[in-house]
C-alpha cells in the first residue's frame, strides 16, 4: 500500500496545485462535450472486463462503464475504453486521462482517503480464494491440511490466505510465484495442489483449467472485499451521478424491472416505479440528466441480475455464483438507496 500511494503521490500533487486558484471542471460537462465516456478499466478480467477476440467488450465492470453513458449521454455505447494496469489506473483518473475507474481494486480506508479519489458504492463482493481439484471440495477444508499453494509474492491476497489456514489449524505449504501464468504451469504439473488468487481472478483460471481436468474454487469462508467504481475527489456532482448509475441497476433488480419489461413499466400505477422511470417525484435535474435516465440504464443495460448472468453467472461460460452478491433480500449483501 506504501507503494501504492507513493506512485500516486506525483500525479496527485501535480494534479492538486493545476486546480489551485481556479475552479474544478465538470466531469459531466467534458462528457457531454466529448461525446463519449472515456472509462479505465482492468487489461483482461473474464466476467468483468474481457476484450474479447475483436476488441469487443464485455463484462460487469464494462456495463456499469455502459450504464453511466447511458444515463449522461442516452447511448450505452459512447464509450472509449481503456484497459489498465494496477500502477496505471490511479495516475489515469487523477491526470484526467479517464473519468472513472471500474476495475477490481479493493475499497479501503487508504484508497479512499489519501490517493484523492473516492470509491462510489459496491459493485462486487470480491475477496480471495482457493481453486482446487474438483474432488478436494467435496470432504471440506481439511482436504486442505498440507495443500501445496501457488501464490503471487506480495499480492493483496498472499496475507490473507496464510491467515484463513493459521486460523483453520491446516498446515501448507506456500509455493511462491510472480504471475498467474507460473501458476498455472505449478498446477499443471504437480508442483502445488492450489492457487491463491482473488475469487474474480480464479473465474477465468477455472475456466481454463477445466478443459483438462476438474477444478472447484473454494472463497466463502475467507475474508470479503468490496470493489467498485472510482472517481476523483471534488467533483460531487460527477460522483453522484456514478453512484446512482449503479444503484439503478441494483434497485431495478429489487423491483422486478428488467431491459425486457420496462417498457411495459411505463403505464404501472406503483409510485416506486414511477418514480424510478421518471413519470413522477423524482426528477433528473438533481443530478443534471433527463428524467429518463434510469430508464434509458436498464433498457439499454440491463439490471445488476441480468449484468451477473450474462457475464458471469449461470447464462455465461464462467457459471459463477452469485453468493454475497446477491440482494440483501435474498440472502446477500447487495444493497442500495431507493430512487424516490
Amino acid at each position: 500500500m506504501r507503494q501504492e500511494m507513493k506512485r500516486v503521490g506525483v500525479v496527485f500533487l501535480v494534479f492538486f496545485f493545476s486546480l489551485s486558484g481556479m475552479s474544478m471542471a465538470s466531469t459531466k460537462d467534458d462528457v457531454v462535450r466529448r461525446g463519449r465516456l472515456q472509462c479505465g478499466v482492468s487489461t483482461g478480467v473474464p466476467g468483468f472486463s474481457d476484450p474479447g477476440d475483436k476488441g469487443n467488450w464485455s463484462g460487469l465492470n464494462i456495463d456499469i462503464c455502459r450504464a453511466v453513458a447511458a444515463a449522461v449521454l442516452g447511448n450505452a455505447s459512447k464509450v472509449t475504453y481503456t484497459p489498465l494496469t494496477d500502477k496505471e489506473g490511479y495516475p489515469a483518473l487523477l491526470s484526467g486521462n479517464v473519468d472513472i475507474l471500474v476495475r477490481n481494486t479493493p475499497w479501503t480506508y487508504t484508497r479512499d482517503t489519501a490517493l484523492g479519489v473516492s470509491f462510489v458504492g459496491t459493485s462486487y463482493f470480491d475477496g480471495p480464494g482457493l481453486l482446487v481439484a474438483g474432488k478436494m471440495k467435496k470432504n471440506g477444508f481439511q482436504d486442505l491440511q498440507d495443500a501445496k499453494v501457488c501464490i503471487r509474492t506480495g499480492s493483496r491476497e498472499e496475507p490473507e490466505i496464510a491467515l484463513f489456514f493459521n486460523q483453520n489449524h491446516i498446515e501448507y505449504k506456500k509455493v511462491p510465484v510472480d504471475s498467474m501464468d507460473k501458476a498455472i504451469k505449478g498446477f499443471e504439473s504437480g508442483s502445488c495442489t492450489a492457487i491463491a488468487g482473488t475469487q474474480s481472478q480464479l473465474y477465468g483460471l477455472q475456466r481454463k483449467l477445466s478443459n483438462t481436468v476438474p477444478v472447484s474454487i473454494i472463497s466463502d469462508p475467507l475474508t470479503m472485499e468490496p470493489v467498485g467504481p472510482i472517481v476523483r475527489q471534488g467533483d460531487d456532482g460527477w460522483f453522484a451521478i456514478v453512484k446512482w448509475s449503479l444503484y439503478a441497476m441494483i434497485d431495478a433488480e429489487e423491483l422486478g424491472i428488467t431491459s425486457k419489461n420496462i417498457n411495459e413499466m411505463k403505464a404501472r400505477k406503483e409510485p416506486e416505479i414511477r418514480s424510478f422511470i421518471g413519470k413522477d417525484d423524482v426528477k433528473g435535474i438533481s443530478l443534471g440528466l433527463h428524467d429518463d435516465w434510469a430508464f434509458q440504464i436498464i433498457k439499454q443495460v440491463g439490471n445488476y441480475e441480468e449484468s451477473f448472468a450474462r457475464n458471469i453467472g449461470q447464462d455465461s461460460v464462467l457459471k459463477g455464483e452469485r453468493g454475497l452478491n446477491r440482494l440483501w433480500n435474498k440472502g446477500g449483501l447487495l444493497w442500495a438507496p431507493p430512487i424516490r
